[in-house]
């Protein structure tokens, strides 16, 4: 039921998924950093087959969206102007809104920003990055310029087999198991010259010239009216450094899957999909 299409949002072109559902409310998913809509078929698919409409995009400069600009960067700001865009061009008023880690941090602010546009908030594992003194700001910055100068000068990185590139993802995901992550890498792999490259711009992999300002994060917190909902793929006591800001959601309860990780919707999509359709129900 899944279907993929190309949508002209913000002056860039946006792949997305979307499954009709049956009528049913409309669920936004935001996936997260250097991942792609893809990866959360399985969710996706349950959740349409509860009867929700589901629109999953790629993030500009992830999976099959067009990346950024020559000079121009990633910046939160710049994907959340890019969902409302895509939610305009949908005609899509108020959804449900999921999202994963770095996903959720959009999803913050979008729910803060514009509080009348989002439903219900479902974060998994979602609720920014941690807090960084002000002093750092010109260390992020000297190492943002010269990340990018290596980037300008850098060829590509290319796999040049399925086994290299379980091996490299293995990397960023120890504990996820090896066969989860053969079912996922062909989906975050394009073919190019007879070898094989992640689909993400390498651009993501140098560091932002921005501090994460966690004072700034928590004004948009403060704003959000909907229902909220937490989601942990880790033990309580694992995540202790973000309860004190996922405390400071309104109307949040939470749903903890202790053994899933961070990766939970690879791990654990379908006790995932499960609680979402009941927080779904409910709000």
């Amino acid at each position: 039921m899944i279907v993929s299409h190309r949508i002209t949002a913000n002056g860039l072109t946006h792949h997305v998924l979307e499954h009709p559902g049956r009528g049913g409310d409309t669920v936004l998913l935001l996936h997260g950093y250097l991942d792609l809509a893809r990866s959360f078929t399985a969710v996706i698919d349950r959740l349409g087959d509860a009867g929700h409409r589901v629109i999953a995009p790629d993030f500009r400069g992830h999976g099959d969206t067009d990346r950024a600009p020559p000079g121009s960067y990633y910046h939160f700001a710049d994907y959340v102007a890019d969902v409302v865009a895509i939610l305009d061009a949908l005609a899509i008023e108020r959804p449900h809104v999921v999202a994963h880690s770095m996903g959720g941090s959009v999803a913050t602010m979008l729910a803060g920003a514009l509080p009348e546009r989002v439903r219900s908030l479902a974060l998994l594992e979602g609720v920014g990055p941690p807090a960084m003194p002000a002093e750092v700001a010109p260390d992020r910055t000297a190492r943002w310029l010269e990340g990018l100068a290596k980037h300008r000068a850098r060829r590509p990185r290319r796999v040049a087999s399925l086994d290299e590139a379980v091996a490299r993802m293995k990397l960023s995901n120890p504990d996820v198991p090896d066969e989860t992550l053969r079912t996922v890498a062909p989906w975050a792999l394009r073919e190019v010259d007879g070898a094989w490259e992640f689909r993400f711009d390498p651009l993501h992999q140098t560091t932002s010239p921005n501090r994460f300002d966690a004072e700034g994060f928590e004004a948009y917190i403060a704003r959000i009216v909907c229902p909220v909902l937490h989601v942990w793929g880790r033990d309580p006591a694992e995540w202790h450094a973000y309860t004190d800001r996922a405390l400071r959601y309104p109307h949040a309860r939470t749903v903890v899957f202790a053994d899933a990780g961070h990766m939970l919707h690879w791990t654990r999509p379908a006790d995932l999909a499960d609680a979402l359709v009941a927080f779904l129900r409910g709000a």
